[in-house]
């Protein structure tokens, strides 16, 4: 039976369509996986679901009872209570259970006749029963294990939430969820601020949750480890394929292929049909030469100049010396506690690609914040080699100027290979990154946060700069601009050092690894296969 059932719904923004003609039924254990570009609608699209918005036409069937649970990637929680006692409050009736056998045991303990206590252990088997299907015993128990398996410390469970940092806040909305076990649930971007411990986690409390899924993710083998159906919305329309991501590609592949050769006999068509037309106009002109017109050339359709192409012909010019960074014996801590990181010792060099793993909270990002600059280091030293250039995605994300557009931020950005490569190849470059001309054309304080992240993701890639430093790049990316910038990436001269949990992204790129793994100690390894 669906639980939910969208038929024929269509959405639009200020005359503007978002999903046209949408249908989709979601059962019971279904697992789909919803995908596309930024900008496309796919939040819009899970809010209709929760009838926060309505369609502009069709209608969203809800099937009586059912309970639906949101996960949006901007936190709702807020307030002065701690997540432990919010998590407490979804266990409403073990509390009232528990504490009316707390009642009962007092009684029994004072003097009563055989009646009232047959009548008060009678109560009682049938409350221990009912704590029984409840799973009313284990309740704290179950709280733990989501509290710990998303990373939340004893300190953290008991903070009033809107003392939490935003990415805190949003495993405690995730927390609260998973406590609730709804239904239905939707996943707007669930990965994004969690380790690769809490992601595998997730992944192994979906495989086990009997409820249905529709998550929103560009994390390709969250996807692939999670999901059975995909729904990409593409043109304002919903286009389903079987299987989990991985089958999706080969899927797609196929069909644009065969759109492809489709295209190919309607454009030859359509070239014949042009030059019939204009014929027939030049003989209502010239009616002494109609016998002698002849239908016009067909000129073949240029295939695009392959992807790599265009990014070598981007960095073609970029020199990179050798030797980038020497870092030396490096160690930090805060307020005094036990270092983060000690004795760090590694080089970077050209062609590096090291990726930095580890647990929330480890020093991962503290450590990419004392090689940029932003904090000291309590020992050790950070070498940079003269005239090594690096750029910093957070830096340059958090600086974007809401007031300038696309293509001026882009391109104006200092020492930018868009002044060094051609205009053809730098508007290639800026077209896979899904930058149309009009899209260049906005201001930057109006765009969505998958966008403005490809901004500065754009400005990282066209700096000059030796080094590339990103934290979590692929948060708020969708799949096709993560892939664009994984090949630029590959082909970048210099160096790149990132921090992310995105499993498939590190795989693609790193050949080493900085593993960070809660104690000072840190280990550099060759990367060597799937995480």
């Amino acid at each position: 039976m669906s639980l939910i059932r969208l038929n024929d719904v269509s959405i639009e923004f200020d005359g503007r369509p978002v999903v046209r003609e949408a249908f989709l039924k979601l059962r019971a254990g279904d697992r789909i996986g919803l995908i596309g570009k930024n900008g496309t609608g796919k939040t819009t699209f899970l809010e209709l679901i929760l009838g926060r918005q309505q369609p502009t036409t069709g209608t969203v069937d809800v099937t009586l009872g059912t309970t639906i649970g949101y996960f949006s990637q901007f936190s709702e929680l807020d307030g002065q209570r701690s997540i432990r006692d919010i998590l407490s409050d979804h266990f409403a009736a073990v509390h009232e259970a528990q504490a009316r056998l707390d009642a009962i045991g007092e009684l029994l303990a004072s003097p009563m006749g055989d009646d009232e206590m047959t009548a008060l252990l009678t109560e009682q088997g049938e409350l221990f029963e009912r704590m029984d299907a409840i799973n009313g015993w284990s309740y704290e128990n179950t709280i733990d294990t989501v509290l710990t398996s998303l990373g939340f410390d004893e300190s953290l469970r008991v903070l009033p939430v809107d003392r939490l940092s935003g990415g805190w806040r949003n495993r405690a909305a995730l927390a609260q969820i998973l406590v609730q076990s709804p239904d239905v649930l939707l996943l707007d971007e669930p990965t994004n601020f969690l380790d690769l411990d809490g992601v595998r986690w997730i992944e192994n409390w979906l495989a086990r949750y009997q409820g249905a899924v529709l998550v929103v993710s560009h994390d390709r083998q969250f996807l692939d480890g999670v999901v059975t159906r995909i729904v990409e919305i593409e043109n304002y329309r919903l286009q389903e394929y079987e299987g989990d991501y991985s089958a999706y590609v080969h899927a797609k592949q196929s069909r644009l292929k065969m759109l492809e050769r489709q295209f190919a006999h309607e454009e030859e068509l359509l070239a014949y049909e042009q030059a019939a037309s204009a014929a027939r106009r030049e003989a209502a002109r010239n009616p002494s030469n109609a016998v002698a017109r002849r239908l016009a050339d067909i000129k073949k359709r240029q295939a695009p100049r392959p992807i790599d192409q265009i990014i070598t012909d981007i960095y073609g010019g970029l020199r990179v010396s050798n030797d980038l960074l020497e870092v030396v014996k490096l160690t930090k801590s805060f307020d005094g506690g036990d270092p983060l990181f000690a004795d760090l010792t590694f080089s970077l060099h050209r062609g590096d690609r090291v990726a930095v793993l580890g647990s929330n909270g480890s020093g991962k990002s503290t450590l990419l914040d004392v090689l940029t600059g932003d904090t000291e280091p309590d020992a050790g030293q950070v070498r940079w080699a003269k005239g090594a250039r690096f750029v910093s995605y957070n830096r340059v994300y958090a600086s974007l100027d809401l007031t300038d557009s696309v293509g001026h931020a882009v391109n104006a950005y200092p020492d930018s290979l868009a002044f060094s490569a051609t205009k053809k190849s730098v508007g290639r470059f800026l077209a896979m990154l899904q930058f149309s001309e009009a899209d260049l054309q906005q201001k930057i304080g109006t765009l969505s946060g998958g966008q403005r992240a490809r901004v500065a993701i754009a400005q990282c890639l066209l700096s000059g700069a030796a080094v590339i430093v990103l934290d979590e790049p692929t948060n708020h990316l969708d799949i096709t601009s993560t892939q664009v910038m994984e090949r630029a990436l590959t082909h970048f001269p210099g160096a790149v050092l990132v921090v992310s949990h995105d499993r498939f992204f590190v795989d693609k790129l790193a050949d080493r690894l900085l593993i960070f793994d809660g104690t000072p100690h840190v280990t550099e390894r060759a990367a060597s296969g799937a995480l």
